[in-house]
């Protein structure tokens, strides 16, 4: 009946060891190829609203 059940006690440093893995990473960060501000990879630059040299955005 109970598949949760765990047969033996986990010890602390098995289960602490295995959430030790849970940290975040930072983002990764590129230069954007038209004004050079830092953008996150395949995504439309902030800065001047352009991707892949092409503008998606309309500069105001």
């Amino acid at each position: 009946m109970g598949a949760i059940c765990p047969k033996n006690k986990s010890s602390k440093a098995r289960r602490d060891s295995r959430r030790a893995n849970w940290k975040m990473s930072a983002p990764n960060l590129v230069k954007c190829s038209k004004c050079g501000a830092l953008m996150m990879p395949h995504r439309v630059c902030k800065a001047c609203g352009s991707y892949n040299k092409k503008e998606i955005i309309p500069a105001e």
